[in-house]
């Protein structure tokens, strides 16, 4: 059964717990980064380097990337309740993530629109995962890859809306310092009209200019679990589960690193936690 009371939280704790390791190296990210969305997907160590994606696709654990865990039959469910992490940088913080799709190879040299086709509806996310239905615990990303060339250009990207509407994000800057590993956050980038509309998929998007080099970005979508702050550089912190939050972790969950750097890079990451089951 679903745990609903502190003994039954420290028994799970105790017994049975799926333990998480993280040992994670630096990746520079190039000026203007410091403050900004990081990814840690493509980062060297354990969990092992996520590949670069091709088409769309919906992530799972099996992903090497993926930080393991044991996946449990209903009505047994999971939760992050311990968490510990150490950082080389300081004023840095960690966020966990279900990272639900993703899709790779979007070129930075070609003016024309690009096909997504990352819709967490039509690509059939699991509903656990996604959270609430209208789509509001969601958040999407320009994630770079390979770095494109240094010409200043402008990407504008078609989504569609949780009322299943559909309509183009205020233009996004790229080319120059985008440095592999920079997470650019698309909910941002909704006009004053859409405000109060949650993006349910993004379909497609387009170079105002070729910034000078192919490199490659892609679109991906994730879900916060929880965060950690981490002030003081080669400090370990910890958090238990009310400092977390008890977040339910769903079956087949693909939970990966996000740093928020307070340089241009994101430091080493060393830290692990456990998922309980109940």
């Amino acid at each position: 059964m679903p745990i609903t009371t502190r003994d039954q939280l420290i028994d799970a704790l105790a017994n049975g717990a799926s333990r998480i390791v993280i040992d994670k190296g630096s990746i520079a990210l190039g000026s203007g980064s410091a403050g900004q969305y990081a990814s840690l997907w493509r980062a060297t160590g354990t969990p092992g380097q996520g590949a670069i994606p091709g088409a769309a696709e919906v992530c799972t654990g099996a992903l090497v990337g993926a930080l393991p865990f044991a996946n449990q039959a209903a009505p047994r469910r999971s939760y992050l309740a311990w968490l510990w992490a150490v950082s080389s940088a300081s004023a840095t913080t960690l966020e966990i993530h279900d990272r639900l799709a993703h899709m790779g190879g979007l070129n930075l040299s070609v003016t024309s629109a690009q096909t997504v086709g990352v819709d967490v509806q039509t690509l059939g996310v699991a509903a656990d995962r996604i959270g609430r239905a209208d789509f509001s615990d969601l958040q999407w990303w320009y994630e770079i890859y390979s770095p494109g060339g240094a010409t200043a250009a402008n990407a504008t990207f078609t989504v569609t809306f949780d009322d299943g509407s559909t309509g183009t994000l205020n233009p996004l800057a790229v080319g120059g310092s985008l440095a592999a590993g920079r997470l650019f956050s698309l909910d941002g980038l909704r006009t004053a009209a859409q405000q109060g509309r949650n993006i349910r998929g993004v379909s497609s998007v387009t170079l105002s200019a070729s910034t000078g080099a192919a490199g490659s970005a892609g679109i991906t979508v994730t879900r916060p679990r929880t965060a950690l702050p981490m002030p003081l550089a080669n400090f370990s912190n910890v958090a238990d589960w009310a400092q977390l939050g008890l977040p339910d972790i769903p079956n087949d969950a693909c939970l990966f690193p996000v740093i928020i750097p307070s340089s241009t890079s994101t430091g080493t990451l060393r830290g692990g936690g456990k998922i309980v089951h109940g």
